[in-house]
């Protein structure tokens, strides 16, 4: 049950997608088959019987759970028919995030994010279309994919020093805690493999850092 209540509490069904976002079945299957729509990030298959004073019954239910961020990416969809528009929207609104958190003091060399950019965001938005960033992510859209791919990064060489300077502990706090911000809380049986248990918890843990909440 405590898969069932993470997800109803923290994503929306098909049939609230849908009711939601004012789009049909069609339109969903649509905009997936087009390329421009990600897939669900969760598909419970059900296995459900009852017994009452008509006897026993059992039947199969196959739920399926998006993030609640694709409401608004669905109202991008239906006002965007072309299909490399569609995908020119997600990448400036990727890169716009990446620029607005340099200025305000995240920082990287690796590549991902400087000469191999373009095929970076050719990764990233396969991976968005999986509907992997739903699942990993708390909107799954652009931004918090951007934030927390370069918080990602920016652990990952910091922690891979051997000592860390103060103003480097500081760079280190901000990434853990722009990851935080950014990242879902995954579900209960998820969370001691995700990357928000190693590189949220356990580095707060490893360098004593303090919790921004």
């Amino acid at each position: 049950m405590e898969l069932i209540n993470y997800l109803n509490s923290y994503f929306l069904t098909t049939q609230q997608l849908l009711e939601q976002a004012k789009v049909s079945t069609d339109q969903l299957a649509h905009f997936q088959r087009q390329g421009v729509m990600p897939q669900c990030s969760y598909k419970l298959n059900l296995q459900l019987s009852s017994d009452s004073f008509f006897g026993l019954h059992s039947e199969q239910q196959t739920i399926e759970y998006y993030a609640k961020g694709y409401v608004s990416w669905l109202a991008v969809l239906q006002s965007e028919p072309a299909v490399d528009a569609v995908f020119a929207i997600f990448s400036d609104r990727y890169r716009h995030t990446i620029e607005q958190l340099k200025t305000q003091g995240h920082r990287t060399e690796n590549t991902k994010l400087t000469s191999e950019f373009a095929s970076h965001l050719q990764q990233e938005w396969l991976h968005f279309l999986a509907g992997i960033y739903g699942l990993c992510t708390k909107t799954g859209l652009p931004e918090d994919i951007a934030a927390k791919e370069f918080a990602v990064i920016q652990i990952n060489e910091l922690t891979a020093l051997t000592e860390l300077s103060a103003a480097q502990r500081d760079r280190l706090t901000a990434a853990v805690d722009l990851l935080d911000a950014a990242s879902s809380l995954f579900a209960p049986h998820e969370r001691l493999k995700s990357s928000r248990h190693r590189l949220v918890n356990e580095v707060r843990r490893t360098y004593k850092l303090q919790n921004a909440h």
